[in-house]
């Protein structure tokens, strides 16, 4: 049976709309005078950011020292206690034949990596809303609302991703809620606010055919409570959670991010670059600032290449849409050695690359079960 409710505590029958939070349409919201905003999607405001003054010309630089740097060379014990701790690590790869191998040939080449880092930081604001629980409200009524990048934030350490969240000041306003239209709840969508629903086990026939006896379990009413409202026949909204309206506000969503681009010269060895590109090396050059020249005068073409490519991409991709806080170009050595060895009349070749001398084995001879992997 339906219930009776005054007009104050009146629900809204929502009994075929969904009933999780919904965005209000966009024309409820009046726009702020004092924000300036270029207009994504819907809710959604892309803020640019203020051109920022040039930096530092570029400086000539000296490279023979970058040249005369020697390469580590990796020997034959090296190149054996390097596999031996990789197949140690591996549970289905045998021992015995990386301590019987005959090394045939060691063939070791310097290669240079470039990584550009650019740490950025956009600012995008959105509305949001709230439950509204007769707090103040900070509106317009109360001053200005500043712009996006006049709002003073703590930077986090340099190449250090995050996403922070800020309500905007003076932007509040309280509105009724769009989802039950200012009821604070709605009529119960299983039993249409009746309180109770039909009986599973008798469906509403009060007694039972076999054998012919009064239903036990709604005790032959042809009724349950409804287990969904648990009999009220109505349910709290759950967007402003009953309280009727809803704080609306603009929320400043500031994302820092660290883009990366990377380049490994070119090498006549048989290993992957995707595990160069992550091997450790050792720091040849290093070049900070909050904006960074292309390298031009490298000894290497290719690096110099990539320097410029990395640069003007990093600059098309973020020049309208965030503000660039800090670049790290460098370039380091990356060692790299081919070894053959021989094992029972087989001849095989395993990688040494990195200055933690990380190994990439293309077959080894000793392996038991496919359930590893070989990197």
């Amino acid at each position: 049976m339906d219930r009776d409710l005054s007009d104050d505590d009146s629900v809204m029958d929502l009994s075929f709309e969904a009933e999780s939070p919904l965005a209000p349409p966009a024309e409820l919201l009046e726009r702020l005078p004092s924000c300036d905003w270029l207009l994504q999607g819907d809710r959604c405001q892309i803020f640019f950011p203020p051109s920022e003054a040039p930096g530092r010309p570029q400086e000539q630089r000296c490279w023979s020292s970058f040249l005369e740097h020697r390469v580590p060379v990796v020997t034959e014990e090296v190149a054996r206690e390097a596999l031996l701790s990789f197949v140690d690590s591996k549970c289905c790869y045998g021992s015995a034949a990386a301590g019987d191998l005959v090394i045939l040939e060691l063939k070791q080449q310097a290669l240079r990596r470039y990584r550009l880092e650019t740490f950025s930081e956009s600012r995008i604001s959105e509305w949001t809303f709230q439950p509204f629980t007769n707090h103040s409200v900070d509106g317009p009524q109360r001053g200005t609302s500043p712009r996006l990048w006049d709002i003073k934030v703590q930077v986090p350490p340099m190449f250090q991703e995050d996403t922070r969240k800020f309500q905007v000041p003076h932007s509040s306003l309280v509105k009724e809620c769009h989802k039950c239209h200012g009821h604070g709840r709605y009529k119960c969508s299983s039993c249409h606010g009746a309180g109770t629903v039909r009986c599973p086990s008798c469906s509403g026939a009060k007694r039972k055919a076999r054998p012919a006896r009064r239903c036990q379990m709604c005790s032959g009413s042809g009724r349950q409570r409804c287990s969904t409202c648990s009999g009220r026949g109505n349910k709290t909204c759950a967007t402003c959670k009953g309280e009727k309206k809803l704080l609306h506000f603009l929320q400043l969503v500031i994302v820092w991010k660290n883009s990366l681009f990377e380049f490994v010269s070119e090498h006549q060895l048989d290993c992957p670059g995707e595990l160069l590109a992550k091997a450790r090396g050792e720091t040849l050059f290093k070049d900070e600032n909050t904006m960074v020249y292309p390298i031009v005068d490298f000894p290497l073409r290719e690096i110099c290449l990539a320097s410029q490519r990395g640069i003007a991409e990093h600059s098309a991709t973020l020049a309208s849409r965030a503000r660039v806080l800090q670049q790290r170009q460098t370039i380091e050595l990356i060692p790299l050695t081919e070894v053959r060895y021989w094992y029972q009349g087989k001849t095989y070749v395993y990688y040494i690359y990195g200055t933690d001398h990380k190994v990439y084995v293309v077959d080894y001879p000793e392996r038991y079960c496919c359930g590893c992997t070989i990197i």
